[in-house]
């Protein structure tokens, strides 16, 4: 999230609309790190992520981090959520944390206005009855002390519910927030279609999602041993378990950081769709970054495929990390491209 975003949320305590509770646990949901959690008594606040980028920052940094599978989370005074991308999972998280908190307690949250400040305010205000809020730099911060006798019960439950995994299609389980939850995504489908029947030897998944990619190399390619999920997101794991098991040990699920946790030098083959958002704010670097993981985790033999939006300036980081590059398809707006011998990096 942008900056500005916390600068007006922090502005909530400045103006004295939102009080800091004297004692007593400080809740930030969907936490992210940087400078403005210094700005709160650090010893006192509780995060919870299901991203493990997010969650090895905080720990490094100190701050008490829930387990990503915690059931129960802390009664406090004071609940910050930082809204996800997603609506279902921003709903779901406003929910709970109105249900888990204590009669009198204030949830608080912040948003750009072009990234519907405004609608989340109102969306809020939907289950706790009302919602105050302030502007600055373009930004909307807004706030709800819970009353249990105003709180829209039947809507949390709702909503919570609608963040639960599901099967979008026979044998394949997403949930809101994952990338394309709700359908396959176009260019997955594409790059699922151009990796070839023969491919053999053991596989990485890098930024697995829903487990869709791994799901169709091991259905169509029967000369792969293993195939490995990686993702950042927590809460996509309980989705691949459920798409991946038919396969049994041919699979294998991991949380985990690409950019940090790969083995060196140990697959023969890693597909990818890599992402190209950090939080809201469009990020190519990101996708150069999966780029170089893959390189670095692969074989001296190992062969990379990879899709992308066709605007997305992949070529050079991709010709930096390997010896031979093939574009194979131009289609719809995606780009498959083939990768293979990835060079030795310094």
């Amino acid at each position: 999230m942008d900056t500005v975003v916390f600068d007006t949320l922090l502005m909530a305590f400045d103006t004295g609309a939102v009080s800091l509770p004297e004692e007593g646990p400080i809740l930030v949901l969907n936490a992210e790190p940087g400078g403005w959690l210094s700005q709160l008594p650090k010893e006192r606040v509780v995060c919870r992520t299901s991203m493990k980028p997010a969650h090895d920052a905080l720990k490094a940094a100190g701050y008490n981090v829930l387990a990503p599978d915690s059931v129960e989370i802390p009664q406090a005074q004071l609940t910050i959520v930082v809204p996800p991308r997603q609506r279902d999972f921003a709903r779901a998280l406003y929910a709970r944390a109105l249900l888990a908190a204590p009669e009198g307690g204030v949830i608080l949250a912040s948003l750009p206005n072009t990234l519907g400040g405004k609608n989340a305010e109102k969306v809020f205000a939907e289950i706790a009855g009302d919602a105050g809020s302030l502007t600055k730099n373009k930004c909307r911060a807004f706030w709800a002390v819970k009353r249990a006798d105003e709180m829209n019960t039947e809507l949390v439950e709702d909503w919570i519910a609608q963040d639960t995994p599901r099967e979008i299609e026979p044998s394949l389980w997403s949930r809101p927030g994952l990338f394309s939850w709700d359908r396959i995504d176009p260019g997955s489908e594409l790059l699922a279609d151009s990796i070839p029947e023969y491919t053999k030897g053991i596989g990485i998944d890098i930024g697995a999602g829903n487990g869709f990619l791994s799901r169709e190399v091991l259905n169509h390619c029967d000369k792969v041993e293993r195939m490995d999920l990686v993702e950042a997101d927590y809460r996509a794991l309980i989705c691949q378990e459920q798409t991946m098991a038919p396969f049994g040990a041919r699979c294998t699920i991991k949380w985990a950081d690409a950019l940090k946790d790969l083995p060196r030098a140990t697959y023969d083959f890693a597909l990818m769709n890599p992402p190209f958002h950090t939080g809201r704010a469009d990020n190519s670097e990101l996708g150069r970054a999966f780029i170089r993981a893959a390189a670095a985790t692969l074989k001296p033999s190992g062969t990379l495929w990879l899709v992308a939006n066709r605007h997305l300036p992949y070529e050079g980081e991709l010709s930096a990390c390997f010896r031979g590059v093939e574009m194979l398809d131009d289609e719809d707006g995606y780009k498959i491209i083939k990768a293979e011998k990835p060079k030795r990096q310094k």
